[in-house]
């Protein structure tokens, strides 16, 4: 425990030490997606999409938050099939399409690798829609095929190992980082985000647990207003 305890907060403690300027970027542009009344589309496959999911509709998150999600790319559907699928090309520029997203709006991608089909087409296809794009991977597989870091307008390096795990096993290794890598990247950047569209006068949509007094009602009236606007609400 105490390992695998060292090394997240190993990780952690280095993207806030070193990627302060591109998440300051991308809180910037979070803020300017608030106040403009724009969405927040995150996008994400096999277990990135578990990041994108833990920041839509939920106690504490933006209302403003739009999960890019196809179930072909999503575990619970066919795990081995969605790996394999997220490298075939095609799907995701059709994916992007789908969502209707528009200038304003920001997309943010996330891949450990930064090398597979699906998240490269989803972020070339917002670049050429006009769409700001950041994107949270790793610079561990710059040399080895992954291009994110480097083609979105903001790049945020998730410090994660190749290979993702770093537990040894025996001959292998346990203990995945880029779930809560890239967890702690785009909840960092939507409440800075939030705290800076605060600042400028904008209040933020933000979710209450519906478990708590006034929760539910408040939410209902977040949900009317995304409600015609974020595909899967």
């Amino acid at each position: 425990m105490k390992e695998y305890l060292d090394n997240v907060t190993g990780i952690l403690n280095k993207i806030e030490a070193e990627e302060g300027e591109a998440l300051s970027a991308a809180s910037d542009a979070v803020a300017d997606a608030i106040c403009g009344d724009k969405l927040i589309y995150v996008f994400g496959c096999g277990h990135s999409h578990l990041v994108a999911l833990d920041t839509f509709y939920r106690a504490g998150g933006l209302a403003c938050v739009s999960a890019l999600l196809d179930e072909d790319l999503m575990l619970h559907d066919g795990a081995a099939k969605s790996s394999r699928m997220e490298k075939m090309p095609g799907i995701g520029a059709e994916v992007f399409r789908r969502h209707a997203v528009k200038p304003g709006d920001i997309v943010v991608i996330i891949s450990a690798s930064g090398k597979n089909a699906a998240p490269v087409e989803v972020l070339r296809a917002a670049k050429a829609a006009g769409v700001k794009t950041v994107a949270i991977s790793s610079s561990e597989y710059r040399t080895k095929g992954g291009v994110l870091l480097d083609e979105a307008d903001i790049g945020i390096d998730s410090k994660v190992a190749y290979g993702d795990a770093v537990i040894p096993v025996g001959d292998a290794f346990m203990g995945g980082m880029s779930t809560i890598a890239g967890l702690f990247i785009l909840n960092s950047m939507l409440i800075e985000g939030s705290r800076k569209a605060l600042e400028r006068g904008t209040v933020p949509p933000i979710y209450r647990s519906g478990n708590v007094e006034g929760g539910t009602a408040g939410n209902a009236l977040l949900e009317s207003r995304y409600f015609d606007r974020i595909k899967r609400l």
